[in-house]
């Protein structure tokens, strides 16, 4: 449950009084700088890279660093109130965790652990489509808590509409198509090491559980895969084995499905050819709200809701994807223009503090997703580690909000920010 900013601040002191430290840092740079000593070289380059030289990385911090808070004073503060409304759903607070794919690289419980997190804290959870464990193992730990669904539209429309059918039975309340990955980014980190999970069998889980992609699995591959025969390729195919789900290591690697799921995802997880159009595939096909994960164009916010989508989230993948594109913060005010509240407006990327919240909040923004950062709370602690870390950010966005001169949401105005 999200409690106020005084009571996480007042937990934290007493515990240190009482010789108690959380092992989570509450500096950003300590938490990553912990949390890269938790991971292999790989992991960390999977979760903390972006495409080509950084500079979207880079620009998602430096925008916020644009704006300057204008405090306001005596409009008593002493009791605030950070929920909103989303759907037609009460949220106790803006945040939402963002899809994180492959998190069995980062902890061995994985999308478990944040789910467990996200219910603890009743905080929204994006279930990824990359994710480690099927959505309906954490759906069940998760109870009522709200979550959503990330959808990547494969090549196969059939798996499309099995993965929303899927996510509208284990309870999801909202679908989340992410538009950016048509095509893998450049990304600089993960070519050094020369590793992508996914050819291990990571971060399937969605799929191999799938009966259509089961189905699809029976299709001869498109481009089988030529190995160089080596120790490394060895240790890779064992790791498929391992990561594909049932028992029996030797029944699995003589039926050949856990080679197969993994050339069969290869060769359809991402469809280049998408267009406008294709959203009326699934609009048809779910009364779920639909959000557009991607939008950085106010002409693209607008050919959304022409589209019947249901909200926007300005994303640039946090920086993943095109090298030099523009920061998400830099494209809010002109997408919350177009938009004019007709549906909400959501931001992801670069978003490392209370202050950024409050930004995001004060120009436009409904509500914000963080990734990263319960990432390395979940490298660090496992579940306790995801909690800590949103509990502080959450403090962190109550204490500035009340500082700022604002008792709720509502009352966070474009007034209360200035571009220097």
């Amino acid at each position: 449950m999200v409690r106020s900013g005084a009571d996480r601040q007042k937990e934290i002191y007493l515990n240190g009084f009482a010789g108690i430290r959380s092992p989570i840092p509450v500096d950003w740079s300590k938490l990553e700088q912990k949390a890269r000593g938790m991971m292999t070289p790989e992991a960390f380059a999977y979760i903390a890279g972006g495409a080509g030289l950084e500079s979207t990385m880079n620009s998602n911090r430096s925008a916020f660093e644009k704006y300057t808070i204008v405090p306001r004073m005596l409009r008593d503060v002493s009791v605030r109130d950070i929920s909103i409304e989303l759907f037609g759903q009460k949220l106790t607070s803006p945040l939402l965790l963002a899809p994180v794919g492959v998190l069995q690289m980062v902890h061995r419980d994985a999308d478990l652990a944040v789910g467990k997190a996200a219910a603890e804290l009743n905080v929204p959870y994006i279930f990824s489509n990359q994710a480690s464990v099927p959505m309906e193992e954490v759906a069940a730990v998760m109870g009522n808590r709200t979550r959503w669904m990330q959808l990547y539209w494969s090549k196969s429309n059939e798996l499309v509409e099995s993965l929303a059918q899927r996510a509208e039975k284990c309870g999801c309340t909202a679908l989340v198509v992410t538009l950016d990955t048509t095509l893998l980014g450049w990304r600089t980190r993960d070519l050094d090491v020369a590793y992508l999970p996914f050819l291990e069998g990571k971060g399937i889980a969605q799929y191999t559980s799938d009966p259509v992609f089961q189905k699809l699995m029976n299709e001869k591959s498109g481009h089988p895969a030529e190995k160089k025969v080596t120790a490394q390729s060895l240790a890779g195919l064992i790791q498929i084995i391992k990561n594909y789900p049932g028992k029996g290591f030797f029944s699995k690697l003589s039926s050949g499905r856990a080679v197969n799921a993994v050339q069969k995802f290869t060769d359809i997880y991402s469809n280049p050819s998408l267009t406008w159009k294709d959203l009326k595939f699934l609009r048809d096909r779910t009364k779920l709200p639909i959000l557009l994960k991607g939008i950085n164009h106010p002409d693209d916010a607008r050919l959304a809701m022409d589209h019947g989508m249901n909200g926007i989230i300005i994303s640039n993948h946090g920086g993943r994807q095109v090298d030099g594109a523009i920061s998400t913060l830099d494209a809010l005010p002109g997408i919350v223009e177009v938009v004019k509240d007709k549906v909400p407006v959501l931001i992801d990327s670069g978003i490392r503090g209370g202050a950024d919240i409050f930004k995001a909040l004060a120009l436009g923004a409904k509500a914000v997703c963080i990734g990263r950062p319960y990432v390395y709370g979940l490298a660090i602690g496992g579940q306790q580690g995801v909690v800590d870390v949103v509990s502080n950010l959450l403090a962190d966005f109550d204490l500035c909000m009340g500082l700022a001169g604002c008792t709720n949401i509502s009352s966070i105005s474009p007034d209360h920010v200035v571009k220097v």
